[in-house]
């Protein structure tokens, strides 16, 4: 027995290696295409004009200097040894961070949060509660405490975020115009100039016309093409280095990078803009931690793309040190090293590796854009899941067009990838230093690390990236104000939307209508109760809100069985199954009216509205099987609708309640079934009939026997949708200020925004809209 264990437990091994191995190797088309495609631009963009490249060859070692050991320090110190571990329940990003610091610190929670939330298994995962006299403990109680502070790291993450939207239309401009910029050394000075924008453009409108059929569908060409275009210019590279300069090595030494210094002062340190862009894409391995696990996106950048990067950027010094004089204006850049013979060949595989690295910032700019929506932090948006297996892989057309048209705005309006390099790297310095900051709290507040770690991590890593980022804001004028520009109108939008949902949660909760009020109606609430279940969706999480009595008020008749649904995102990546439901009465059990809170994680993949009913129902007939108190309690008990919840299940879990349509009505099941079915009476005529099928062992009371009947009874008649429609205005006695981000702004942005429900998507045949004015 203990051969065959161990013999197993090496085979489990063996599984878990090529697991890892098999995400490693996909991660290399789906994380590392953009960091991949650097060395395009890199050495172009650095000495185009800040910067000479001369005989003594202490600028092109100074640079390649630079570029060694930024790719050492940021992406392969900061992110994959430390970043990478601060991960949210497997999730990465700059909302994840802010996610992440939000549940052990409480600094923004959501307007719908509820103690039960942080029951949830995922929530509470790796959270321990620091010691009254520790340094984390006085940091987190200071940021509860100001508010000034909340906002602050609320307004530095949406910064970070609306970067990384920046950075999804600059990167695939400079990316393509980069590798298509190859035809000017074979079409010659005159021609190229025609070609390589109208060929960037098209490039662009096909990768962006592509995006709706989803990143699974063509992902297996992924990573073989980055793979390929690693190896070419690893090879590229050694054959330059052994061919023209063996010794290059040596201008590793950080020496070379004071020499650079030394010698071009402030031209050089301008010049820092353009190394930047080595690390073009290092924030991907940390964003898209979701997709793969911390290993393999490791061993995929120490073993593959580190050493193949580090060869390129060699290869190319070690040719341009013994070349000074260009025949063409094309002077320093990527092609230029690479030998005649293989520059067509080179050209399409920098071409096709160029389109894998935006696939990838475009789809990452989809993720942090579900994100912020699910945070309340931008306007909802259409979100179409592109895989069924994958829920990271979403398509969001609105953000897609305006992406694909601003990217080509860009491309014919720079037209040189100078200023697109200049736009690009102010972009991406500026997530990172967010990101830093944010780690420096999740060091202290998270890890539980001492001060001094979190002080020297800030110190380190932030000094490198404020000599990048001044050296980008130095070129405001030469095409780092787009990036500045983008994310202003970016923040613009995601703090209206922020406050004008705030507002718009404080009126429904100052406005709600208490149970006292349905109490007082009687149990047949005077109004006429019609067949069907009737579900009004809301945002509060208690009470009965504002848009139910101007219903009634205005059509006093509702349905059979009322459920009051509030669908909310909690503070973490995803939301288990089992957990997702919680339901409860309003009101005495006999009213038949109940609530059902529905909490998704901010990356959770909505189902569609067949199989949300069907979870609805079921749950709520689980939670009449397991949590009904019996239709003779005291009404008084009732009244607090929190004290009467529980937490429903899966509809197809085996031992819990489960819903089977039938095309027939069938008689009763016979006792000696394992499951044993619980259906309305026969009707007269043929239909779809709805049935429970509960455990034979369970035992269910007649009160609740008849509530399931009354609500297989509802189901068959059908569900219909009542969701308010709302016009918001400041109210009176609003200043300019409120009046101008309400009326105009917000409104603006509610009325071209998706509805609330639609990611529901609620069939349009059993919707009725109740229209009211908010006042705010």
């Amino acid at each position: 027995m203990d051969l065959e264990t161990r013999t197993c437990q090496n085979h489990l091994k063996k599984e878990s290696w090529r697991t890892v191995l098999t995400l490693a190797y996909q991660s290399l088309g789906v994380v590392y295409g953009d960091l991949s495609t650097s060395p395009l631009y890199v050495y172009k963009s650095t000495f185009d004009e800040d910067i000479m490249h001369t005989e003594t060859n202490e600028e092109i070692y100074g640079v390649l200097s630079f570029v060694f050991w930024t790719l050492t320090l940021v992406p392969l110190l900061k992110y994959v040894f430390i970043v990478l571990k601060a991960d949210d329940n497997g999730e990465g990003g700059t909302f994840a961070l802010y996610s992440l610091l939000c549940r052990h610190a409480k600094l923004n929670p959501l307007p719908s949060f509820q103690l039960a939330d942080e029951e949830l298994s995922n929530y509470k995962k790796d959270i321990n509660t620091h010691a009254p006299t520790t340094f984390g403990a006085k940091v987190k109680s200071t940021l509860e405490r100001y508010r000034v502070l909340q906002r602050f790291l609320l307004v530095l993450a949406l910064i970070g975020a609306s970067m990384v939207i920046g950075d999804g239309i600059l990167t695939p401009a400079i990316s393509v115009f980069s590798a298509v910029s190859g035809v000017e050394l074979s079409l010659g000075k005159e021609h190229h100039k025609y070609v390589e924008v109208p060929v960037a453009c098209m490039i662009l409108i096909a990768l962006f016309s592509l995006q709706h059929y989803g990143t699974h569908r063509v992902g297996f060409l992924f990573a073989p093409v980055v793979v390929t275009w690693l190896l070419c210019i690893s090879a590229i590279g050694i054959y330059n280095i052994i061919h023209w300069n063996p010794y290059v090595y040596r201008a590793l030494s950080p020496y070379y990078m004071y020499k650079f210094l030394k010698k071009t002062q402030t031209r050089g340190w301008m010049s820092l803009g353009g190394i930047l862009l080595c690390i073009t894409g290092s924030e991907a391995m940390f964003a898209d931690l979701g997709h793969f696990s911390q290993l393999s996106i490791k061993i995929a950048f120490t073993s593959i793309v580190y050493p193949s990067l580090i060869l390129a950027y060699m290869g190319q010094a070690a040719y341009l040190s013994r070349h000074h004089v260009m025949e063409s204006d094309y002077q320093i850049g990527f092609y230029v090293s690479v030998p005649e013979k293989i520059r067509w060949p080179v050209l399409v595989i920098a071409v096709l590796a160029a389109v894998v690295g935006s696939q990838a910032i475009i789809t990452g700019t989809f993720a942090i854009i579900k994100q912020c929506s699910a945070l309340g932090c931008f306007p909802r948006v259409k979100i179409l899941h592109t895989s069924s297996t994958i829920h990271g892989q979403i398509y969001i057309p609105e953000i897609n067009w305006t992406l694909m048209l601003l990217c080509l705005a860009v491309t014919v309006g720079f037209r040189d990838t100078r200023r697109m390099g200049n736009a690009a790297g102010l972009a991406i310095i500026t997530v990172m230093l967010v990101t830093t900051c944010l780690m420096s709290l999740v060091i202290v507040l998270c890890w539980h690390q001492s001060v001094s770690f979190a002080i020297c991590f800030v110190i380190f890593f932030g000094t490198i990236e404020a000599l990048y980022f001044s050296a980008s804001l130095i070129k405001f004028l030469e095409g780092a104000w787009v990036p500045i520009a983008m994310a202003f109108i970016f923040m613009i939008v995601m703090c209206i939307w922020h406050y004008g949902s705030l507002k718009k949660y404080e009126f429904d909760l100052q406005n709600k209508v208490s149970v006292d009020w349905l109490l007082s109606l009687g149990p047949s609430l005077g109004i006429v109760r019609v067949r069907g279940i009737g579900v009004i969706h809301t945002e509060l999480v208690s009470g009965i809100p504002a848009i139910f009595s101007h219903f009634v008020t205005n059509l006093p008749a509702f349905h059979q069985v009322l459920v009051f649904v509030c669908v909310k995102f909690v503070q973490t990546p995803h939301v288990r199954h089992e957990e997702r439901f919680r339901v409860g009465y309003i009101g005495p059990g006999e009213y038949r009216i109940y609530r059902c809170i529905v909490r998704y994680g901010y990356r959770d993949a909505h189902k569609d509205d067949s199989q949300f009913q069907d979870d609805l129902v079921c749950n709520i007939a689980e939670f009449i099987r397991t949590g009904n108190t019996g239709l003779n309690s005291n009404a008084a008990d009732l009244k607090n609708f929190e004290d009467s919840t529980a937490v429903g299940t899966a509809s197809t879990h085996v031992s819990r309640v489960q819903l089977r349509e039938d095309d027939e009505v069938k008689s009763d099941s016979v006792g000696t079934s394992e499951l044993r079915e619980i259906h309305p009476s026969q009707l007269t005529k043929a239909k779809k009939s709805v049935k429970f099928v509960i455990s034979e062992t369970t035992k269910i009371g007649r009160g609740a026997h008849e509530e399931l009947k009354e609500l297989m009874e509802a189901r068959e008649a059908g569900i219909a949708y009542i969701l308010g429609h709302y016009y918001v205005q400041a109210k009176q006695g609003s200043s300019l200020f409120r009046r101008i981000v309400i009326n105009y702004g917000y409104e603006f942005l509610r009325r071209n925004s998706r509805p609330l429900t639609y990611a529901l998507t609620v069939p349009h045949a059993s919707t009725l809209e109740v229209g009211m004015v908010y006042h705010i």
